[in-house]
């Protein structure tokens, strides 16, 4: 394995578990102590990874930083066009369909071709998308309130008191990070109008790409035992088999 490709690897290691311990990636790249320090060294200067005592810690592992809506658009965007194919394939005519912000569930609202279901949203992308699609049978209502850019969604006591009173047949969310079995977002009034629209649902899926598993973010708002299932790309084997734990995993 030459240099550059053994970096490639050790960025995937750290990335993948969120700190690591240098005999760890001794062992599974077989190369010696001091080469690994002197990759970590190299990797840290580079600002991939942080260097810690006995280890490393990844970068991207904690979200600070929460990413904007067209940011989102540009990342992982073939895993997120599979995912919303296959959640497209779990809604029913007649169904009663909350959808909740993120670019992977605009992706959904995209690949649903049902005629007859009801669809409320607190995301405005969604709705526009929504709303082309409507007819007699076909319903799209949007839940107001008051608009965080970042995300072009609605959240806070409008939207909450509107979600008090509604119940669905089914609920498909997405997250920025999935964690050990929380699941987790950036803003504490997104999170508690998702928990909201949770606890009216019967059926819950979460739309994430394998990019988000093992990430940290500000705030858990679920956990994923709750969850009817996550749907994921299914790149990453070790990721799935770490939801399987807790969940059903939809590939």
């Amino acid at each position: 394995m030459n240099k550059y490709d053994r970096l490639d690897e050790i960025t995937d290691l750290v990335n993948r578990k969120g700190s690591i311990r240098i005999a760890e990636i001794v062992e599974e790249l077989n190369v010696s102590d001091m080469t690994i320090r002197r990759d970590l060294a190299e990797l840290d200067e580079q600002g991939i990874l942080t260097k810690i005592h006995g280890g490393a810690r990844s970068n991207s592992a904690f979200q600070y930083k929460e990413m904007s809506h067209k940011e989102k658009h540009t990342q992982y965007i073939e895993e997120k066009k599979q995912i919303a194919k296959k959640a497209a394939t779990l809604i029913e005519e007649g169904n009663t369909v909350f959808l909740g912000p993120g670019t992977t569930v605009e992706l959904l609202a995209e690949e649903i071709h049902n005629k007859n279901l009801s669809v409320i949203t607190n995301c405005l992308p969604v709705f526009n998308i929504l709303f082309k699609k409507k007819n007699e049978y076909f319903k799209v209502y949007l839940i107001g309130g008051e608009m965080r850019e970042i995300t072009e969604s609605f959240a806070g006591d409008m939207t909450n008191s509107a979600l008090e009173t509604m119940r669905f047949s089914k609920m498909f969310f997405s997250a920025n990070g999935v964690k050990g079995m929380d699941v987790m977002t950036s803003s504490h009034e997104e999170a508690y109008t998702q928990k909201l629209a949770l606890r009216n649902s019967i059926e819950k899926y979460l739309l994430v790409d394998s990019s988000k598993i093992g990430k940290e973010d500000f705030v858990s708002f679920c956990d994923l035992k709750s969850l009817n299932g996550v749907i994921t790309d299914g790149k990453d084997e070790d990721k799935n088999k770490i939801i399987a734990d807790y969940t059903e995993v939809i590939i």
